[in-house]
């Protein structure tokens, strides 16, 4: 009888998995902090005896190595991808032994599309199989961006993806389920993944790769691409250099007068708690990046790749909970921290800022009575994604996404920005950005279907 755990990075959008029998099994893309791999291991009273890497990953840092040298697990990597490291080189067909009192085996199967080298795993019991892998080829509902790459190969791999797919449905049982690593909020998929489980079976009648032609389903695929995290162009490198052992120490304390120093000197420091208590007192300069929100993804895609980053938590539980998400993207070791609250990060004598926060019925009230003369302009900006965007707008507002925003403050226009996105979080950062500067910032925090309700009009298309 076999076993397969999930693991959720959830702030990533990925999943990794924990497979195997009475006294082994395999770690399928296992995340930087391995810890919880090794955790759900200690549950089920298994040896690890194999680690495997789907592909070299695009969206976070691998505890692939780091886990195969813990457990003394052979490392399987695909064998064409490039890397600096000794692992046991996989090819299509390979099979390895997970648990042979149970009769488990894992067999490779080239599925190339996501990278050129992209590899899937069918865990077979007793020579059927039970369960495929796919990583970043067969996804729910879609597949693997494939232009993560290299902009010349993205039409190729996005007619390979098309053929992997293809090639799953062909040789695997329709009520084999599918177990993807990304597609559950990740940018490496090509579109949100519909629903939390599916099968082989499901994906022939749904999934795009299996019910277009490969011209059509190409075309769509391509159309629909949006932009990439800037920090992705780091993640695959580190993977294929071989990354360090997690370190989820806490970084060096620091105090007011220092806080207030590495900002003068231009660094970042990035205040984790909430939005709303934000946005009634912080520290003069620094950034609102919620440690409850997607704070590895937006953090790592909006600053400077090196920038040294100092974190501000009113916990120490929430510093150590935001140091292992930004460890996972290769943010390994902020320059300083603090906990508490601003009165304990702001020199004696100096008072915090604030902004106010609105709704999208204040935003309607203030654009729909006549402006008096001592009113400053009002600027609506929107930093949700043009794909976000396109399916409904405010009339007249400015965009600009938010991962663009720190290198294009001087875009916004004159007057006071009432920024906002989706449900709220987005536009935080954005107002924490943009108050910095020194602007007059009001935070949408809401809900963008309340806008048309509230009186605002609404386009399409924009």
């Amino acid at each position: 009888m076999f076993f397969i755990d999930t693991i959720e990075t959830e702030g990533l959008g990925n999943r990794s998995y924990l497979a195997g029998g009475a006294t082994t099994a395999v770690a399928v893309d296992p995340p930087r902090d391995i810890d919880r791999i090794l955790a759900a291991a200690a549950v089920r009273g298994v040896r690890i005896s194999h680690v495997v890497e789907t592909h070299l990953h695009n969206d976070y840092v691998t505890g692939g190595l780091d886990l195969a040298r813990l457990t003394g697990a052979a490392y399987l990597v695909p064998a064409a991808a490039r890397v600096a490291f000794a692992r046991t080189p996989v090819a299509d067909g390979d099979t390895v032994d997970v648990d042979a009192a149970d009769a488990l085996t894992l067999r490779a199967l080239a599925t190339p599309g996501h990278t050129p080298h992209h590899t899937s795993y069918v865990l077979e019991e007793r020579g059927r199989p039970a369960a495929v892998f796919t990583g970043g080829s067969l996804l729910i509902g879609s597949v693997g961006r494939p232009d993560l790459v290299e902009p010349r190969l993205t039409e190729a791999l996005a007619r390979a993806q098309h053929a992997s797919a293809h090639r799953l449905a062909a040789e695997l049982p329709d009520a084999t389920p599918v177990l993807p690593t990304h597609g559950f909020g990740s940018f490496c998929s090509s579109s949100p993944a519909e629903g939390e489980a599916t099968t082989i079976g499901r994906e022939k009648a749904a999934n795009e790769a299996l019910v277009k032609d490969v011209d059509s389903f190409v075309a769509a695929l391509l159309a629909g691409l949006e932009d990439v995290p800037a920090y992705y162009a780091h993640m695959g490198p580190a993977n294929a250099a071989g990354p360090d052992p997690v370190d989820l120490s806490t970084p060096p304390l620091t105090d007011a007068a220092d806080i207030a120093a590495r900002l003068a000197a231009g660094e970042w420091v990035v205040d984790l708690r909430n939005r709303i208590a934000f946005a009634q007192g912080h520290v003069a300069g620094s950034f609102n990046f919620e440690a409850e929100g997607k704070i590895a993804t937006h953090l790592a895609w909006m600053i400077p790749r090196g920038k040294p980053v100092t974190l501000l938590a009113d916990s120490p539980e929430q510093l150590a909970a935001a140091r292992r998400e930004l460890v996972r993207v290769g943010i390994d070791h902020p320059a300083a921290a603090a906990t508490g609250t601003p009165a304990d990060w702001i020199p004696d004598g100096e008072s915090p800022r604030s902004f106010p926060r609105a709704g999208f019925a204040e935003l309607a009230g203030r654009t729909s009575r006549a402006p008096r003369s001592t009113d400053a302009p009002t600027v609506v900006l929107d930093v949700r994604r043009a794909s976000e965007r396109a399916g409904g707008a405010i009339a007249g507002s400015v965009h600009i996404p938010l991962h663009e925003l720190h290198r294009r403050l001087a875009d916004v226009p004159a007057g006071t920005v009432w920024v906002h996105c989706a449900g709220g979080m987005r536009a935080a950062i954005a107002a924490s950005l943009l108050d910095a500067a020194g602007r007059d910032v009001v935070a949408v925090d809401d809900s963008f279907e309340a806008a048309s309700r509230a009186g605002l009009t609404v386009t399409t298309g924009s």
